[in-house]
């Protein structure tokens, strides 16, 4: 049988050297029907041109301008439609993923019975790599936000662990299914960059889509390390926009 193609989308704006290492982990990657999308958000330092001659087996897709997390992806995301993809992976710039990961998310959307609109894997810190970034988690209506499983906690390599229901999909990485996607528009735009995977989850479950964490699949994520503060541009855009959340649902 033909595998299910797989199209991954990674968005750059000027960070050239993290992208690298994730392109290169995707090109490493034991899932053959996998085509790696980087999108470049009109990087004013022309870091897009630069990876574009450096991964010439890499398709290119130029915004021309700073579109934010949603609008970047969600070119990617029409991309991918237009170039008929069963599923879209959502790939932040800053990730490495295990050379099995991509597998083994797929092999997640075969659950039987389910409508599987989202998969995430485990996360881990890349500079500690066994430490615990987010393991599942779940929407707060309190917060407004969504909720990371076990952040922080030290990763148990010996312990079993099976796929389970999330209700938070992670936007650093999630393999999403094209039903969906079509279905759900891609990401609201209006929230530019944070909390938008929020929303999208919240979207997913309310038009009746399933949403699954694999701990199988891993990746590494360069994010600061717990205790870190936030910047003022992360302080903003998540305060305006976990405000726009609950407004969507009022």
């Amino acid at each position: 049988m033909t595998q299910p193609k797989i199209i991954a989308v990674v968005l750059n704006w000027c960070r050239e050297e993290v992208t690298t290492q994730c392109l290169r982990s995707l090109l490493k990657s034991d899932y053959a029907n996998l085509l790696i999308l980087l999108v470049d958000n009109g990087s004013p330092d022309d870091s897009g041109a630069r990876l574009r001659l450096s991964f010439p087996e890499v398709e290119f897709l130029q915004t021309g301008q700073n579109l934010g997390y949603t609008g970047g992806n969600n070119r990617g995301i029409t991309w991918a439609l237009e170039k008929h993809a069963d599923y879209v992976l959502i790939l932040n710039n800053d990730t490495v993923l295990d050379p099995c990961a991509v597998r083994k998310l797929l092999d997640s959307t075969k659950i039987s019975g389910t409508r599987v609109g989202g998969v995430v894997p485990k996360i881990l810190y890349y500079h500690d790599p066994e430490r615990i970034w987010y393991g599942g988690g779940e929407f707060s209506a309190l917060k407004g936000l969504g909720i990371h499983w076990q952040e922080g906690r030290m990763d148990q390599s010996d312990k079993v662990e099976e796929a389970h229901l999330v209700t938070f999909m992670t936007g650093a990485c999630c393999l999403l299914s094209v039903e969906a996607v079509r279905e759900l528009k891609g990401f609201d735009e209006s929230f530019f960059a944070y909390v938008e995977d929020a929303d999208l989850s919240l979207r997913m479950t309310e038009a009746g889509y399933q949403m699954y964490y694999q701990p199988k699949a891993r990746i590494l994520h360069q994010c600061p390390l717990p205790g870190s503060p936030p910047s003022p541009f992360q302080i903003r855009q998540r305060d305006r926009n976990r405000r726009r959340i609950m407004r969507k649902r009022q």
